[in-house]
């Protein structure tokens, strides 16, 4: 098993995206690399300087880190600074964050990947990549927001929670032979 730390914006819609991929063992939503010890949400965003990150535990031997930090891709702007969708703050800023050295190749080969995409605008990327210095789990009412409330806010757009059924639609096929 490996974790990584990624924020993406609202972690609600974050959480929710990753939920959906086949080698995902649990997520937990919390505050990451902020200033202050064991944050409340209120502390957030008052600037406390966390970030809303989802805590990932994952089997690389079913999902790659590479192909994990190509999702993330496609869920977040990586140009966007302090922003993602219409959510504003220091805590909605973007980061790739790991407690193990040994992921670090993989996530630089998946960043460089993204910026050779964009190409040109590659100068303007955005995405914090660090050690994870600190991590708060967020309280009870934020995990699996979106599970518990199905028509809540969220920034990303819908069709992104079925990448994974579309990329694997056998798996989710509800014939019987």
């Amino acid at each position: 098993m490996k974790t990584i730390y990624l924020a993406g914006g609202c972690f609600w819609g974050t959480q929710r995206f990753f939920d959906q991929f086949n080698g995902i063992k649990s997520t937990v939503v919390g505050y990451a690399n902020g200033k202050t010890e064991d944050p409340s949400y209120q502390d957030v965003c008052g600037g406390s300087g966390h970030a809303e990150t989802v805590k990932i535990e994952y089997d690389e031997t079913v999902l790659p880190t590479q192909k994990l930090i190509g999702y993330y891709f496609r869920a977040i702007d990586p140009l966007s600074v302090n922003q993602q969708g219409c959510d504003c703050g220091i805590q909605y800023r973007t980061g790739i964050y790991y407690t193990d050295e040994t992921l670090l190749p993989d996530i630089e080969a998946a960043v460089n990947s993204e910026k050779l995409a964009l190409g040109e605008k590659a100068a303007k990327f955005a995405v914090e990549v660090m050690p994870l210095e600190n991590f708060y789990p967020a309280e009870e009412y934020h995990q699996k927001y979106l599970v518990k409330n199905p028509n809540g806010y969220c920034h990303l757009p819908l069709e992104l929670f079925c990448i994974a059924m579309k990329e694997r639609p056998a798996e989710y096929s509800d014939s019987k032979n």
